[in-house]
């Protein structure tokens, strides 16, 4: 371990987001908008068991049920797990996503053994295209929005895009895939009932309806996925250090050929204890680490917890590995951890 991963207080401020990153409200939203999906899934899965007559006869059984545009789209946005950073991007990148035949955008796509074609009404729109929008923010899900156009372009994307005839459209929109079940009552429901247990799960439950669950959750799934199988990647683990003590918990552990990395993590953005009491732990674990063969590395962030420098500056001196939350932080922990076990 060649390069020196730690940093003084005055490097991790250089790199702190010190609020709550767009990506982590995406999963907070949608940890705290579960009872009302869950509240409305019959309605929703009526709605798309009726809905099998064509492809896009789903708007005319909305508009008989009196279902709320933006409801049913928040639906499809979680189900398909495809949240606002994506919208994002996908609006950005329109033209490279689907075709253009000079006067608009469209795409094609097979259902029932059939193609069809829809041209879009609304998308790509001019500036950024985000869940307020779209009305599927915390706030706008709770007002009832009647269909339009740019609702129904992403309706179609979400229902059909996994189908696109173009297979580089159908590999960028992969999880779009729902539409296939139209009509078939009793595979929608258990897709349906399976979808929201997997979102429940990587929304942290039902105790996640705080950012700062969410923050442990999401670097735990973005720490999976970049590390791959090679690597064990526990939340909320702990790491034996010696026969005589317990083994020291840690929010996150990273384990590979019996060696491990124990990761603690804290974002506030309004000031507490929290950080006060790593920092009084902070020597004797890294001491204990080091004995035993094994490293520590910190996740600091948040406007509250930069008002309590000393706290931090002791944690800095005390770490292996000292990032900020954001995603380029997270990928020089990855660095650290693939040049240590």
């Amino acid at each position: 371990m060649s390069k020196n991963y730690t940093k003084t207080i005055a490097e991790l401020e250089e790199n702190a987001v010190f609020w709550w990153p767009n990506f982590l409200s995406d999963l907070e939203v949608n940890a705290s908008i579960i009872p009302l999906l869950l509240k409305t899934q019959d309605k929703f899965l009526s709605i798309l068991t009726l809905s099998d007559k064509d492809p896009f006869s789903v708007f005319d059984v909305m508009k008989s049920s009196g279902f709320s545009a933006n409801l049913f789209l928040k639906h499809l946005v979680v189900l398909s797990d495809f949240g606002g950073e994506q919208i994002q991007r996908l609006n950005r990148q329109f033209a490279s996503v689907f075709e253009n035949d000079g006067n608009k955008s469209y795409f094609e796509f097979s259902w029932r053994e059939k193609n069809y074609r829809y041209d879009f009404k609304k998308l790509p729109i001019s500036g950024n295209l985000d869940n307020k929008k779209l009305g599927i923010d915390g706030v706008g899900i709770n007002k009832d929005r009647e269909m339009d156009e740019l609702k129904e372009d992403m309706i179609v994307i979400l229902l059909y895009g996994a189908n696109s005839i173009n297979e580089a459209t159908a590999n960028t929109l992969l999880k779009c895939e729902i539409g296939n079940l139209l009509g078939k009552k009793e595979q929608l429901e258990e897709y349906v009932k399976q979808k929201y247990i997997w979102v429940s799960r990587i929304t942290g439950g039902a105790k996640a309806n705080t950012l700062g669950q969410v923050a442990q959750t999401y670097i735990v799934d973005y720490l999976k996925e970049k590390l791959g199988n090679d690597y064990h990647v526990v939340r909320n683990g702990a790491i034996k250090v010696s026969d005589e003590i317990r083994p020291l918990p840690f929010d996150i552990v990273i384990s590979r050929n019996n060696k491990n990395v124990g990761v603690e993590v804290t974002f506030q953005v309004t000031t507490n204890s929290t950080i006060e009491r790593k920092a009084g732990q902070a020597n004797s674990r890294l001491n204990l680490m080091h004995q035993s063969g094994n490293y520590i590395a910190y996740i600091i962030d948040g406007a509250g917890n930069f008002q309590r420098k000393s706290a931090i500056s002791v944690i800095c001196a005390n770490s292996d590995c000292t990032i900020a939350y954001s995603k380029e932080e997270f990928d020089t922990l990855i660095e650290f951890i693939k040049s240590t076990i």
